[in-house]
């Protein structure tokens, strides 16, 4: 597997709690297998709408078994979101020792890196990506890491081995996303969007090959997607307009993880909508007003 085969729609999968706050590994596995019925391009774990601040190291080796086992033939995509060198390497070998296909690596953000040391810390991780037979993706966002990538810096990244793919979630991501494209060699790595892909269609349109949302509207992201790609711009642009507010609402900072997972239990894919602090729990009143925004929505429920 190549990410560059990757086009189209790689949702951030959330992690499902028992209201106990343990880890709800059937409702997992409907979680995956929900994206792989709703189609998919590949599945992510450990992103940011993962709770990855809350896994334990055991926890994140269930996970990432039991999304393996889960996803059939999709591409997987697994987060890698060490402070240091060390611990990058570690969780590196990790997920690739479990059968991921992409490592989806942060930068160091503890201490604000250099531009020579992020070319060190993302050269040594391509060395033994290429050794440990898995690709990297660059994760460029600032928002969350408060480390600021140059389009310039992203095309030298590119160019070392294992390094495939970046997803570009700096603000305005747009003008970042054209400025990436425009400073990559002649053979371009492939650029994902993110943010929950509130600029989906926008991004496509400037040359992204897919988005990584959140997980819990897949089938209809997808939708959109094929209409966009055979053409049909008019009522893509319709769809999403309607999904938009929905979109918008799981970008707030704190309740995001509640909201997804408030979703997820309303459609019936997962059994509770617990988070883990430091996320935040709805507010009952938050809640009323989600679900006058799911109202309109054709969000089919997935009752197994």
């Amino acid at each position: 597997m190549h990410s560059q085969s990757m086009a189209g729609v790689i949702p951030v999968l959330a992690t499902p709690f028992h209201p106990d706050g343990s880890l709800d590994r059937r409702s997992l596995t409907r979680l995956v297998e929900f994206q792989v019925d709703s189609g998919a391009a590949g599945v992510a774990t450990f992103g940011m709408a993962s709770e990855t601040f809350t896994l334990t190291a055991t926890e994140r080796r269930q996970i990432l078994g039991d999304v393996v086992a889960s996803a059939g033939e999709l591409p997987i995509v697994a987060g890698v979101g060490a402070t240091g060198l060390s611990q990058a390497r570690e969780q590196l070998r990790d997920v690739a020792d479990q059968g991921a296909h992409v490592a989806m690596v942060l930068p160091p953000f503890m201490v604000t890196p250099s531009s020579t040391q992020l070319l060190d810390f993302y050269g040594a991780l391509a060395t033994d990506a290429q050794a440990a037979g898995i690709e990297i993706m660059v994760q460029d966002a600032p928002g969350a890491t408060g480390v600021a990538m140059s389009a310039e810096l992203i095309a030298d990244l590119a160019q070392l081995p294992a390094i495939t793919s970046v997803k570009v979630e700096a603000s305005p991501t747009l003008p970042k996303l054209l400025d990436v494209q425009r400073a990559m060699p002649v053979e371009p790595i492939t650029v994902m969007g993110g943010q929950n892909a509130q600029f989906f269609l926008d991004e496509l349109a400037c040359g992204a090959a897919g988005t990584m949302p959140a997980c819990e509207f897949t089938d209809l992201l997808v939708e959109i997607y094929r209409a966009w790609t055979q053409g049909e711009r008019a009522r893509a642009r319709s769809h999403f307009a309607l999904l938009l507010p929905l979109i918008v609402w799981g970008l707030q900072s704190g309740p995001a993880w509640a909201i997804h997972k408030e979703v997820l239990l309303e459609r019936g894919i997962i059994s509770a909508a617990t988070v883990r602090a430091p996320a935040r729990t709805l507010h009952p009143q938050m809640r009323t007003l989600l679900h006058e925004i799911l109202a309109p929505l054709p969000l089919t429920p997935v009752r197994n």
